[in-house]
């Protein structure tokens, strides 16, 4: 069991044990989604927070259970099917969080240079809760050799918030706020997302945060309010 709050950076340290291997990183499922306007999806598993609203949030919880171990050249022959059958120009990784140290950063160059590779024009969205690249600058010094795009969500909109909704302990708040300072910083087109509903009114609360760092746009995204997530939101107590 879960001892909440807790230290995220701990948590990646011990997550990425259980979800990498050498080069090989744990995925449930390859899939098209229509999000973006039709996307290749690469579904994996393994999270340094536990968002009370997560839809992945039983196989993140406890990313030992669920998934299978594939090579980045693996994982690559799989989306590079999606991309062929759909006739889709993007991918990303979702499910999970794609960079939980350094191996699962590794992991994810590769795949960013054998899609790229066989795919030059591909639309490359990377989306991450920022904790990692907060704290580490020089992920995204190295993510800044490759054209994609990064989505970060923000799980709160104040140090109470966060910790309510992530799990993670307070002080480590502004960490996706720092990672989205570090990608621009480096060239990388990156902007904030945040859940409509868990934010409300607070949502203004943020954009004044955000514009400390320069950041005057916000995406806003929607709950899927399935009764597990419902359930965690009571108990953390978080209304919506």
């Amino acid at each position: 069991m879960i001892e909440i709050p807790f230290n995220p950076l701990k948590r990646a340290e011990e997550v990425e044990k259980l979800v990498v291997s050498d080069l090989k990183r744990k995925y449930y499922r390859f899939r098209y989604a229509r999000y973006y306007g039709g996307i290749a999806t690469l579904d994996t598993v393994g999270c340094c927070l536990i968002c009370a609203y997560c839809w992945n949030y039983f196989r993140n919880l406890k990313p030992e259970n669920f998934g299978k171990f594939y090579s980045p050249e693996e994982a690559c022959e799989e989306i590079l099917k999606i991309i062929k059958r759909r006739n889709v120009d993007k991918v990303r990784i979702s499910g999970g969080e794609p960079i939980l140290g350094e191996k699962s950063f590794n992991h994810l160059i590769k795949i960013l240079e054998l899609i790229l590779e066989k795919k030059p024009g591909i639309k490359f969205i990377l989306e991450t809760n920022g904790i990692i690249l907060g704290h580490e600058k020089r992920f995204c010094k190295k993510l800044s050799n490759f054209p994609i795009f990064v989505r970060v969500s923000l799980k709160g909109w104040d140090e109470e918030s966060f910790e309510r909704i992530s799990g993670a302990k307070k002080e480590f708040f502004e960490l996706p706020l720092i990672a989205l300072k570090n990608l621009r910083e480096y060239g990388i087109e990156a902007w904030p997302a945040i859940m409509a509903e868990i934010f409300g009114k607070e949502k203004e609360t943020i954009r004044k945060k955000l514009k400390n760092y320069g950041i005057e746009e916000l995406e806003e995204e929607y709950l899927e309010a399935y009764p597990f997530v419902l359930k965690n939101l009571k108990e953390r107590g978080i209304k919506i």
